[in-house]
């Protein structure tokens, strides 16, 4: 389903359900860590589920294509953090970087609670990261909630605050929505702070195409998102400038972001959320 039809729904919710259930039609089984199952009950076979699940033996005595229904024994914490900054809010063909990331994590956040684990939000606002969302009962319910009213705004200005110590006692993942846009290695220092052997960090790059391959052509007034400074350009004089620098800083946070247990995922607006997922599920 594209991106743009999931955003006109305007129900978080239901867009992160039929993103899973699409998601789910190719990906019987993700290979995340700590996740394990144990054999709760037979159901048939529907179009969508891997061949490989039916019991052969079963079907031998019944003539009936049965699969295997497992339940997760994971008990795997998995936190959500949403950038809310202000370069969160620019968009292309219809399509914002924050309604995009919104999907994205109400998705995973669908998943996860459809797989037992614990989930929780946070959110990234004036620097400063804030839970929004404990785990607990109706965890999911309420993140679908803080997502929908979440707003973009402001700067990255408060370089001292980082994500509150998280608990040692089990494995968790960390799953960012951000574009990693940044002046003084702001995302790089916290990453690397948050970094840890029992923490799997997933970042999720949000990218425009123009960002990436700037193909615009003609006088255009652009404009700082955070900070609301405009400056107006001819595109084609410093189109080969954009995109040079462009390349240099990925080149640039790849490097710094290349750390055990953190995974960068970069991401264009234009790609399909379900074949994101997909592939991150599968690789």
């Amino acid at each position: 389903m594209l991106t743009q039809d999931l955003i006109k729904l305007n129900n978080l919710q239901l867009a992160g359900k039929l993103v899973s259930d699409e998601l789910m039609l190719g990906v019987q089984q993700s290979r995340r860590s700590g996740i394990g199952t144990e054999f709760e009950q037979f159901r048939h076979y529907v179009p969508g589920d891997d061949p490989k699940r039916i019991d052969w033996k079963l079907f031998a005595k019944t003539g009936h294509h049965l699969v295997r229904e497992s339940a997760t024994e994971s008990n795997q914490q998995i936190r959500l953090l949403l950038d809310l900054s202000g370069s969160m809010n620019y968009a292309e063909g219809k399509i914002s970087r924050l309604q995009y990331a919104k999907i994205l994590l109400a998705s995973l956040a669908y998943l996860t609670n459809r797989q037992g684990d614990q989930l929780s939000l946070y959110a990234l606002q004036q620097g400063s990261v804030k839970p929004l969302v404990p785990s607990g009962k109706q965890a999911f319910l309420k993140i679908v909630a803080q997502l929908e009213a979440a707003r973009a705004e402001g700067p990255w200005s408060n370089q001292g605050d980082v994500i509150p110590e998280f608990g040692r006692k089990q494995n968790e993942m960390l799953i960012i929505a951000s574009d990693f846009l940044q002046v003084n290695d702001e995302w790089v220092n916290l990453i690397q702070k948050v970094a840890a052997p029992r923490r799997e960090i997933v970042l999720f790059q949000l990218l425009g195409d123009q960002e990436l391959d700037f193909s615009m052509s003609g006088f255009y007034r652009f404009q700082d998102l955070e900070t609301g400074k405009e400056l107006e350009l001819q595109a084609d004089t410093i189109r080969e400038t954009v995109r040079q620098r462009a390349t240099d800083y990925l080149a640039s946070l790849d490097e710094s972001l290349r750390l055990p247990h953190v995974r960068l995922i970069r991401i264009r607006l234009s790609e399909p959320i379900a074949l994101v997922l997909k592939q991150f599920l599968l690789t």
